[in-house]
């Protein structure tokens, strides 16, 4: 027996597979990988144990491109979504061995209804978690304060609905004030969630900085909402302490950051609608205050000008009354007055009668006490008398013509005066002895 080729084993097998598999077959698989090229469509497929989520099975395929274009906008507009990893596709197969580039699975067709099916099922299941975990409301549960002005904004930078919102909300017609900052962010394809999450927790380091949060995505496909229907993009707005505004689907779509957000309008236009309505109130109902106010405050001064003028009204005979008070308690103190100033005359009129009579007397036994003190005084001068010192023998010794007491106040050379009864001597000083 001869040995084979390799093209001539490649096509033995090639034909053992054409005939032992010539029909189609419709699998449902798991979407590992997905490319074009060329306008082929090449896909890695998986099938995972749904107990460990471990790969139990894997198998490459291709859709050429005749078969692919159709496809694919067929699939873009049943599921809204382009092709993506984790999805679960239900695709009719069919087996081909080619002898340079080995076995493949041919795609004929993809069920559109099949995946859509498993993309509500996933939204079903994220929106049941959501519930279970008590946060799908808790956006809903804020409020979003009366001026609304400062306003964190992620989007797009390039993005063409940004620049409508920003255009639309520093124009408004009614000059309310509001100060946008962007945080860029990614906002189609498969960086949306870790790129706007790691956004969110930028802000979430400022938030006291600003009153709310708009997330808007400035046009794109319908395929391109897939990002912001995922569970920890979900979570993480949910949780967030500042109220969330999307504007980021069609008319026709809803995606669960719609859903769970605090509000959710279409388009980022009318999302800055959606702001300047708020604050819009918000001033309108300042107008309001403040005319219920004047009101109030013109309906409690014709209050008190008619119950002045019933006072004043009032006055000419409470005036009267008043005057007829004061007058009679002025003559009943005039009375009392006059009584108590009879009784202090008579009172000091009877002490002067008595100090009058008493008088003479008085005079006399002072005069008498004054005499017999003065005699006294007479006596005590008569007795001191130097005079009568000197005739009794001593003598006065004068130092500039005052009594010498102590000899340690005078000096040599001093001139002393020493009187006597008769007569009297100088004499000085040549010696003190101390």
């Amino acid at each position: 027996m001869r040995n084979l080729s390799l093209f001539e084993l490649n096509s033995l097998v090639a034909d053992l597979v054409s005939t032992a598999l010539p029909q189609s077959f419709w699998v449902e698989a798991e979407l590992a990988e997905s490319r074009e090229n060329g306008g082929h469509l090449y896909l890695s497929l998986t099938q995972k144990d749904e107990a460990t989520n471990t790969p139990i099975a894997q198998a490459s395929a291709k859709c050429w491109r005749s078969a692919w274009l159709a496809l694919r906008e067929q699939f873009q507009r049943v599921t809204g979504q382009n092709l993506r990893a984790g999805m679960k596709l239900l695709i009719r197969v069919h087996a081909q061995f080619h002898q340079r580039y080995g076995f493949s699975w041919i795609v004929d067709d993809i069920n559109p209804e099949f995946t859509l099916g498993d993309i509500a099922r996933q939204r079903l299941e994220i929106i049941r978690r959501l519930k279970d975990e008590g946060v799908f409301d808790l956006q809903h549960e804020l409020t979003l304060p009366r001026f609304a002005q400062r306003i964190a904004v992620i989007s797009s930078e390039t993005a063409a609905g940004y620049g409508d919102f920003v255009h639309q909300l520093q124009n408004n017609i009614h000059n309310l004030s509001f100060t946008p900052r962007l945080f860029p962010a990614v906002m189609q394809g498969e960086q949306v969630e870790h790129s706007v999450i790691s956004v969110l927790n930028e802000i979430n380091k400022r938030c006291e900085q600003f009153d709310c949060v708009v997330i808007i995505r400035g046009g794109g496909a319908t395929a391109d909402l897939t990002g912001f229907d995922t569970l920890q993009l979900a979570e993480n707005v949910a949780n967030f302490p500042l109220p969330i505004i999307t504007g980021i689907g069609h008319e026709r779509d809803q995606s669960i950051l719609d859903m769970i957000s605090h509000t959710s309008v279409k388009t980022p236009t009318a999302a800055a609608s959606f702001l300047t309505d708020h604050l819009l109130r918000t001033w309108n109902d300042i107008g309001e205050a403040e005319s219920r106010m004047t009101s109030l405050i013109r309906n409690r001064i014709d209050d008190e000008q008619q119950r002045i003028g019933r006072i004043i009204s009032k006055t000419p005979a409470l005036v009267k009354i008043l005057i007829t008070q004061q007058q009679a308690r002025i003559q009943a103190d005039s009375h009392r007055l006059s009584t108590v100033v009879h009784e202090l005359l008579d009172k000091h009129s009877r002490r002067l009668d008595n100090l009058t009579r008493s008088l003479p007397l008085l005079v006399r036994n002072r005069i008498t006490q004054q005499q017999h003190r003065l005699e006294l005084i007479q006596q005590r001068v008569q007795a001191n008398n130097p005079d009568r010192l000197l005739k009794l023998g001593y003598s006065i010794t004068l130092h500039n013509g005052r009594v010498v007491r102590l000899a340690s106040t005078l000096k040599s050379g001093d001139t002393l005066l020493t009187r006597f009864s008769k007569g009297s001597i100088e004499s000085i000083v040549k010696q003190q002895d101390l």
